[in-house]
């Protein structure tokens, strides 16, 4: 029994939060970590991600009124407010629940929690006739570029859901999640992210293509192989102005791309996340050919534009979730070439990885690394880099092969928190001088992710009787 259950336990048994009159749910969501594919999901590229150990957990019961009741471990030990408490009344509309999660900084974090409840009272009015208690802890590490925002969207859903009688999971379920990320908590990311903790699973890779979200079968990560991830100690936010510049830079090189071929650009509002496309590539850059890209597009693009100049000269902008602002400078030629060249690598990573898994190649080991490395200094060239992440890579990289390191890269959206590095599984004294080296230099001892976990389908929800 886990020590969250065990506390969830004497919590009902001293009817100190938790009645002990009816069920709880228990639930719980790792936190992920990119291998590769990272800023391509939001592009329609393949990503490649694995889950984490560190995780969310959740535990949900219903009351007999109106009160929807938070208490959250972690946010108090990190200075938040971690009690807080709300009413179904306040899942009135999305400009409600912005309002009140943002009169004090220290709840903000409470959008991504209130955001999934007005998902569920929009989708399920039916269902949502009373309140809950919902109490969470998690050791998913906060701005490290390992997804806390879904692992506490996921673990609380995938619990509510289940004490509300709805029947929501998969794909289904990680879509409803980053609903709420994008249009409540109004952080602009893909689907990867909730995709993985919840289809994820210990020991395996989930490829995704992100168009909107089709996943494939798991990986087996190749025997011989370990993956690790080191923590900068550089904060990284999916709503940080370097994740939203790149974003929003890709989504101009598209338009300009569609404009030059006439091809007309509508917004799709059919599914629940609404997204423009087109009639050739299904608003997908990394639908284009590497060779066409490179053949016609890439030396037309600039290799930077204004905000003000791209409205002026193209009119609208393709993406729903990120603003052009005027006065700034976008990388379009980098970010659109990286959508379109990061598909490609992701490809053929997960091929390699895939042959791997049944017959183990030095060769394939080494090529997956290198594909590492080039998507890293794409990352850069995208305005995503930061001094402590190279330093991360290049320590990998001198440590090299010979040691039993094949590659790294910064993951997630980038611009701050975590170096992924593949190796053998006997590289860990490699792995030490890296992190040590680190730590001379840096004057910062980073944390180390090694191993992963099950995903929230897998781990299912556990039912704590009366």
């Amino acid at each position: 029994m886990h020590e969250f259950e065990k506390t969830v336990q004497k919590l009902q048994r001293e009817n100190h939060f938790f009645s002990g009159d009816k069920p709880i749910y228990i639930s719980r969501s790792p936190g992920r970590l990119d291998l590769m594919g990272g800023n391509d999901d939001y592009t329609g590229g393949l990503v490649f991600e694995l889950t984490i150990r560190e995780a969310t957990w959740a535990a949900v019961q219903l009351r007999e009124d109106d009160q929807i009741v938070f208490k959250n471990k972690t946010a108090a030990e990190a200075g938040w407010q971690g009690d807080v408490q709300f009413s179904i009344h306040d899942l009135s509309d999305e400009n409600h629940i912005r309002n009140i999660v943002n009169t004090n900084p220290s709840k903000r974090w409470t959008v991504y929690v209130l955001g999934n409840f007005y998902y569920l009272m929009k989708k399920f009015p039916e269902k949502i006739t009373k309140g809950v208690q919902v109490y969470m802890e998690s050791n998913v590490p906060l701005n490290k570029g390992v997804s806390s925002s879904a692992a506490i969207e996921v673990s609380v859903m995938k619990a509510a859901v289940k004490a509300y009688g709805i029947d929501l999971a998969g794909v289904e379920l990680a879509l409803a999640c980053q609903w709420v990320e994008n249009v409540i908590a109004e952080s602009a990311c893909g689907v990867m992210d909730q995709i993985t903790v919840v289809l994820g699973d210990e020991g395996y890779v989930l490829p995704l293509v992100c168009q909107p979200c089709n996943p494939e079968p798991l990986i087996r990560l190749p025997d011989g192989l370990q993956v690790w991830a080191v923590d900068s100690g550089v904060s990284h936010e999916v709503s940080g102005v370097e994740y939203e510049a790149a974003r929003a830079a890709a989504f101009m090189g598209y338009k300009m791309i569609c404009d030059w071929e006439q091809l007309q650009v509508k917004l799709d509002e059919s599914e629940e996340i609404p997204r423009y496309t087109d009639p050739r590539w299904s608003g997908y850059l990394a639908n284009l050919p590497v060779s066409l890209f490179r053949e016609k597009y890439e030396q037309q693009l600039p290799e930077q534009i204004t905000g003000r100049q791209f409205l002026k000269d193209y009119k609208e902008h393709a993406d729903p979730f990120t603003p052009v602002r005027e006065d700034v400078v976008y990388h379009v030629r980098a970010n659109t070439r990286y959508a379109v060249e990061e598909n490609q690598r992701v490809q053929l990573f997960s091929e390699l990885a895939r042959s791997a898994s049944t017959s183990r190649s030095e060769r394939a080991f080494f090529l997956m690394g290198d594909l590492m490395y080039q998507s890293h200094y794409a990352y850069t060239e995208c305005g995503l880099g930061a001094g402590a992440m190279d330093m991360l890579v290049n320590l990998a990289k001198e440590e090299g092969i010979d040691n039993g390191i094949y590659g790294a890269k910064i993951t997630g959206g980038g611009a701050g928190g975590t170096v992924a590095i593949l190796g053998c599984k006997d590289a860990r004294a490699s792995l030490d001088r890296i992190v040590n080296r680190f730590k001379k230099v840096r004057g910062y001892a980073p944390y180390v992710f090694e191993g992963s976990s099950q995903g929230a389908d897998k781990f299912g929800v556990i039912e704590l009787c009366i």
